[in-house]
C-alpha cells in the first residue's frame, strides 16, 4: 500500500505506515479504524506503548484544522489506554516529540505513553517537572 498526502508527496517509506498496514508486525494494544497502539520496541519505562493515527501526518507541525478533531480523540484513546494497562491510576507521561531538537526520529505522528513506574524528569539534569 503506498500513501499519500496532501500534496501527492507518496510515502513508501514510512516505517509506522508499514506497521498499520501490516507488512511490519508489531505487537498490539489497541486498533479501531483510525488509531493504533503498540508497545515499543526500545521501552523507556515499565509500560511504553505508541499511540499513532492511521491517517499519515508528518508531525504535529503538519496538523491542519480538520484533523485537530482527530488529535482530541487520540487523547482519548490514550486515556483509555492507560486504564487498559493499569496505569490510569498511579500515573503516566503523555510526549510527542516533534522536529530535529525534539528527537523525533520517525516522521509520523505519534505519541508515547509511558507509565509503570515513577517517571524521571523530562530532560537530563532538570527537576523542574519533578
Amino acid at each position: 500500500m503506498t500513501i499519500y498526502v496532501p500534496g501527492g508527496i507518496q510515502l513508501d517509506n514510512c516505517l509506522f505506515c508499514k506497521i498499520v498496514e501490516g507488512t511490519i508486525p508489531s505487537n498490539k494494544v489497541y486498533e479501531d479504524d483510525r488509531f493504533l497502539v503498540f508497545h515499543d520496541i526500545q521501552p523507556a519505562a515499565p509500560v511504553h506503548v505508541l499511540i499513532i493515527p492511521k491517517k499519515h501526518i508528518s508531525s504535529m507541525n503538519e496538523v491542519e484544522m480538520e484533523d485537530f478533531a482527530l488529535i482530541g480523540e487520540l487523547h482519548k484513546v490514550a486515556q483509555e489506554v492507560a486504564e487498559k494497562l493499569g496505569i490510569a491510576q498511579s500515573g503516566y507521561r503523555l510526549i510527542n516529540n516533534c522536529g530535529k531538537d525534539g528527537e523525533q526520529t520517525v516522521h509520523h505522528l505519534h505519541y508515547h505513553l509511558l507509565g509503570g513506574a515513577k517517571l524521571g524528569a523530562l530532560v537530563q539534569g532538570s527537576n523542574s517537572h519533578a
